[in-house]
């Protein structure tokens, strides 16, 4: 990438204590409320629009300290904004143009007031103020205005922008979001740079994982910040097919249960309740993930991006009795990939060890809708009683 900011360092500021960032051309900031997301944007902002508002006593790190932002543009150059100091423009050139589109405008002009530092820019903002001089009054026009917006940038061809979002999601119906997700990437392809921040699993349908970059708040060290790097390239058809918008939650989850299939992603909100917990409550989702052989993978994602996680998977084999090669090499390897401290298997299979006759689906329901806590099957209970740990210590 040799447009943009290809590393961006934040000090005392806000949450940031001290935390770096490596944006590709387009980057998904993913994590739990207060985080930490929209700061390292008002951040990126900060560093490159000279008409961001400058910060008071109230922005800097626990009241104390100094504020510096540093950025490394992608051809080498440097750029650093210090609080009460004059920004410091690369050697040789201008900071890149950026434009800003905080949640608190979504219903309303969209775009935070700026300092175009490029044609583009400009036209960007002539072009976003057309589109939204043509929708109507409602609440969710502005947002629908963003999504006509940056059609025409896109079909303009303009580069040379670095755009910073915050929850493009807002007020627009799943369709709408998934749309604006291939506008976006379509955007950054074209010679731009897009870094947003975002709750909803339709933004990170990705088969490349190092789009994400997953915060986190810590009490003494503040924002921090996971960036994984891709998964190896035999696995991308595989991530590609399976990981859709509802697996993708995953990654907005406190920690995770991988299932082989619906039937276990339909038992076990029962088995929660009747322990006494809501797995939603607790941010813990429970990812359903298409057969037993692609555990593996989605262990390897979770591993990549921090989010604790428990398998469940059968045995396929009845007591005494060794399972049949491959279902043995499978068992063996989800153990490796897993751990063998987060792994449950069920003895022989679901069926085995809950006692559900009949079609698995309709039986599981019938069987666990109304349980008690004395009427789970001990694999069960153990395997949500995991995940409720590591969600607990990944709260703290």
């Amino acid at each position: 990438m040799t447009f943009g900011l290809a590393e961006v360092r934040v000090r005392g500021f806000r949450s940031a204590r001290d935390v770096t960032l490596a944006p590709g051309e387009l980057c998904a900031l993913v994590g739990e409320a207060s985080s930490g997301k929209s700061n390292l944007l008002e951040a990126i902002r900060l560093l490159l629009d000279p008409a961001a508002p400058e910060p008071g006593p109230e922005d800097v790190w626990r009241g104390d300290g100094d504020v510096r932002i540093a950025g490394r543009l992608g051809d080498g150059r440097e750029i650093a904004y210090e609080l009460g100091r004059p920004r410091r423009p690369p050697e040789g050139d201008t900071v890149p143009a950026s434009l800003f589109l905080p949640a608190a405008l979504r219903s309303e002009t969209v775009v935070a007031p700026s300092a175009p530092a490029s044609r583009a820019a400009a036209e960007a903002e002539r072009l976003f103020a057309a589109a939204l001089a043509d929708r109507d009054g409602s609440a969710a026009a502005p947002a629908l205005a963003f999504v006509a917006g940056l059609e025409r940038w896109c079909e303009a061809g303009l580069s040379g922008i670095v755009l910073l979002v915050e929850e493009p999601e807002l007020f627009l119906r799943p369709q709408a979001q998934r749309y604006l997700h291939k506008l976006l990437h379509s955007f950054a392809s074209a010679g731009n740079q897009v870094v947003f921040s975002t709750h909803s699993p339709s933004f990170l349908n990705v088969a490349h994982l190092e789009e994400l970059a997953i915060v986190g708040h810590d009490s003494a060290a503040g924002t921090r910040i996971t960036q994984p790097g891709p998964l190896p390239a035999d696995e991308e058809f595989r991530i590609v097919s399976e990981l859709d918008a509802e697996r993708s939650e995953l990654f907005l989850a406190r920690a995770a249960l991988l299932v082989e299939g619906r039937t276990e992603k339909l038992v076990f909100p029962f088995v929660f309740q009747a322990l006494g917990f809501d797995a939603d409550g607790e941010a813990i989702s429970v990812i359903e993930c298409g057969g037993k052989s692609n555990i593996p993978v989605f262990a390897q994602i979770c591993d990549a991006v921090g989010v604790p996680f428990v398998a469940v998977h059968d045995r396929d084999a009845e007591p005494g009795k060794e399972p049949i090669p491959a279902e043995s090499r499978l068992n063996a390897l989800i153990e490796t990939v897993v751990g063998a401290e987060r792994v449950v298997v069920l003895e022989p299979d679901f069926e085995g060890a809950t006692g559900v006759l009949g079609h698995k689906p309709q039986g599981a329901l019938r069987r666990f809708a109304d349980v008690g806590p004395d009427g789970l099957p001990e694999p069960l209970a153990r395997a949500a009683r995991l995940v409720l740990e590591l969600a607990g210590a990944a709260r703290t």
